[in-house]
């Protein structure tokens, strides 16, 4: 097998990669209400952040805090559409998975608020 094979059965399957990872994305955000409440919520903070014209400093931290807020309701949503699938009777430990994955989003998304509050209260107040 030649390399110039190998290098194109390697670049089919990132492609590939790549689709199911959009896939995923897709089923997520329009399957799941609170990844759609996110999307809206970034949306909007997306919008502010151009209308108040934010530091560049400002806008990495804000991508980044959208970029983890949706990672985590991803996962979140793996972890119970893994449960799911592993059992549908209840049990305590599925039960404790599925409520730390929440709790991870949870304490992210109020540490997003705190850090968005802090970004955009000197232009909300003060400008």
């Amino acid at each position: 097998m030649s390399m110039d094979s190998r290098d194109k059965r390697g670049i089919r399957r990132l492609v590939r990669s790549f689709g199911y990872a959009i896939e995923g994305f897709k089923y997520v955000v329009t399957k799941e209400a609170n990844m759609k409440i996110h999307v809206f919520a970034s949306f909007v903070v997306i919008l502010a952040s151009l209308w108040f014209r934010i530091s560049l400093t400002e806008w990495l931290v804000v991508l980044l805090l959208i970029a983890g807020m949706f990672s985590l309701e991803l996962m979140n949503t793996a972890v119970e559409k893994t449960v799911d699938l592993i059992t549908t009777k209840r049990h305590p430990l599925a039960k404790h998975a599925k409520d730390a994955a929440a709790a991870a989003v949870l304490v992210y998304a109020c540490f997003a608020i705190v850090i968005g509050i802090l970004i955009f209260w000197k232009y909300i107040f003060f400008s």
